[in-house]
């Protein structure tokens, strides 16, 4: 009987010690958003002038 009460209070010991073991943290992934441009505006700017400047010249002339 004291071998069998032994091995209970070894075992609720043991137990216990294991509770809190070693886990790996878990890391959020980095979110990364980056500004995307439409590609309309790089073009737009540049065939404005040359409608301007195509202006500017048919009215000297």
């Amino acid at each position: 009987m004291k071998k069998l009460a032994l091995a209970a209070a070894l075992s609720i010991v043991a137990t216990g010690a294991f509770a809190g073991g070693y886990v790996q943290p878990v890391m959020e992934p980095v979110v990364i958003v980056e500004d995307t441009s439409s590609s309309a505006g790089g073009i737009l700017v540049p065939i404005l002038a040359l409608i301007l400047i195509a202006a500017a010249v048919a009215a000297n002339d």
